[in-house]
């Protein structure tokens, strides 16, 4: 018998439903911004009792929250620069995450450190690591081992022997950031949260000086409605500041981008069996396990130009391709590359030259009665910033809710991660079941956790969504429906670059099972043949774009490439604000409806 279907479905159904309360309810609080700030936000308010919305402009994780570097991780590289308090806070999360929290989605990764430098190297990292292990490190994985020359090649033959001098092992952990995001977009809509995307705020609600709420556009429809709260919380990440003068307030900080490029290549292509970590000068660059891939990274550039899509040029490619060559016994050449990807990071300016050197603390602030806004951090330390946010919040509620408990997502795990080890146990007998590979069922409890029988249950009635994806055949094609019912999945994009990640993994970019997908789609959203070809052709078109940006020489090059391609989300609007056209919306303190500027 199928199991019920999850209390925190995202679908066509509960979207209208979402719509409806947005318009209908007033909230304690609303957050902008569907990254892992804002969700993880939702979760914090919605499990304090609060009435929540969470509301994004285009899709759960479409911005930096899709785009990290894959890790859970502790910040090795901020002990250099002294920020004990953000590693040990980062350690005690990841150990959470890994442990109670997300099981499922955040696992145990071992690195090895190769050194390169005689007599002082060794000393002065080992002092590192030793912090790091007595901090957090060493609880549920093992602490730093050293290894000789022949030792590290024995971890990693494909190191330089002319190279490498020995190296140092240790552990930090992987994760699907995309799937980790929208996973507690779900778990905030199980404690209640009106979970919304394709939902841009156009506009803030004022009372006065008081800010009461914003006016909102369905990125689909173009309907418009607006959204009463008590506070509004600016979670929108690279977002920020265009978001703060929309509201014609500024705070205390500004946020600046900083672009970081990742390539994918196959496993054979690095011959190790850890994940390698190496030093550039102006940072660090990853070499990490991704299935049978390496995904190796980042870059650390300033960036300026669209927010929505930053591209990847050739030479941040040879950059990358350069520090990991330097290494390697075989060269990676460009004609080994099978995905890349570029993401923002949102970093607090401080008058920095450089945004290596920009901060990745985060800062939460009041900017205006009724309005907070959170901005800054690290991936890692995602539920820290979320319940500093809903603090400051709860501050600026006062009266207006009663006895609000202080946070406890500590406690609280995320969807699929309950009951988790117990699943894992009986993968043989679940492939069984359900007359699919064990490998594939182990593939599965990576993303969904314990609603990996719901997933499958979906193909009841049709045992051909068991079948794999043709040209992504790592993946099945329950998995497209279920993204589709379940996962508030409203485009093609969102399926290939978010849910699965076919878009990074296979080097047609999702090009070859493109319209396999969308016709999955539709069959759960309702297109009809003229809307696959949209969605095919709009997708086509993008991977073209970024594929173009890939061998220009210069940012502005390859982002015109981008901007060339329509967006799929039919009525969503530049987010690259004009400060002098975003007037508030002013909502009258007398009786009455409120208008929206023009």
């Amino acid at each position: 018998m199928p199991t019920p279907m999850s209390r925190s479905v995202l679908g066509p159904d509960s979207r209208a439903e979402a719509w409806r309360r947005l318009s209908e309810e007033t909230f304690d609080v609303v957050i902008v911004g569907g990254g892992v700030v804002g969700t993880g936000s939702a979760v914090d308010a919605a499990t304090r009792g609060l009435n929540v919305a969470v509301v994004e402009a285009r899709d759960f994780a479409a911005g930096t929250s899709s785009r990290s570097s894959k890790m859970f991780h502790g910040g090795l590289r901020y002990l250099e620069q002294l920020d004990f308090g953000l590693v040990a806070e980062a350690l005690h999360e990841r150990e959470l995450s890994m442990t109670r929290l997300a099981p499922h989605l955040v696992t145990p990764l071992k690195f090895l450190f190769p050194l390169t430098r005689r007599f002082w190297e060794r000393p002065y990292m080992a002092a590192g690591f030793v912090l790091y292990d007595v901090m957090g490190g060493a609880k549920s994985v093992p602490p730093q081992k050293h290894y000789s020359r022949a030792g590290a090649h024995r971890i990693a033959p494909g190191l330089r022997e002319d190279v490498v001098v020995g190296g140092i092992r240790y552990w930090d952990t992987l994760v699907d950031d995309a799937r980790h995001t929208l996973t507690l977009a779900r778990t905030a809509a199980r404690h209640g949260a009106v979970v919304s995307n394709s939902t841009q705020v156009i506009g803030y609600l004022r009372d006065g000086e008081r800010v009461t709420g914003v006016r909102v556009r369905d990125a689909e429809t173009g309907e418009e409605t607006d959204v009463r709260a008590g506070v509004v919380l600016n979670a929108a990440g690279v977002w920020t500041d265009q978001l703060q003068r929309m509201l014609g307030e500024e705070g205390g900080f500004t946020v600046r981008a900083s672009k970081g490029v990742h390539i994918v290549v196959d496993r054979d292509k690095v011959d190790s069996e850890a994940a390698l970590i190496l030093r550039t000068e102006k940072s660090v660059l990853f070499i990490i396990p991704w299935g049978e891939y390496w995904i190796i990274g980042t870059t650390d550039t300033d960036w300026q130009l669209d927010l929505a899509h930053p591209a990847a040029t050739a030479a941040d490619i040879e950059y990358i391709l350069g520090h990991v060559n330097s290494v390697l016994k075989e060269p990676i050449v460009r004609e080994d590359v099978r995905g890349v990807y570029a993401g923002l990071r949102p970093l607090l300016s401080g008058g920095a030259d450089s945004t290596a050197k920009l901060s990745r603390e985060h800062a939460v602030m009041t900017v205006a009665p009724g309005a907070v806004v959170v901005a800054g951090g690290k991936y890692t330390t995602y539920r820290v910033m979320a319940a500093d946010a809903v603090d400051a919040a709860v501050a600026e509620l006062g009266d207006r809710v009663a006895d609000v408990p202080p946070s406890n997502t500590e406690r609280i795990p995320l969807l699929g991660a309950d009951g988790y080890p117990a699943m894992v146990n009986r993968a043989d007998r679940i492939a069984d079941n359900y007359e699919i590979r064990e490998d594939q069922v182990e593939h599965l409890l990576g993303r969904y956790g314990t609603l990996t029988e719901e997933v499958l249950d979906m193909a009841a009635d049709q045992p051909g969504l068991l079948e794999p994806l043709a040209g992504a055949e790592r993946y099945l094609r329950v998995e497209i429906v279920y993204a589709a019912a379940a996962e508030g999945a409203l485009h093609l994009e969102d399926v290939l670059v978010r849910r699965t990640r076919i878009t990074m993994e296979y080097q047609h970019g999702g090009v070859e099972c493109a319209r396999e997908v969308a016709e999955l789609m539709a069959g759960v959203l309702g297109w009809d043949p003229a809307r696959v070809e949209r969605e095919v052709g709009l997708f086509e078109q993008r991977i073209a774009a970024e594929e173009a940006s890939q061998v220009t020489d210069s940012d502005d090059e390859a982002d015109r490439f981008l901007r060339s391609v329509p967006e799929v989300r039919e009525f969503l609007t530049d987010t690259s604000f004009d400060p002098a056209a975003a007037e508030p919306v002013v909502e009258p303190s007398v009786a009455g409806e409120s208008v929206a500027a023009e």
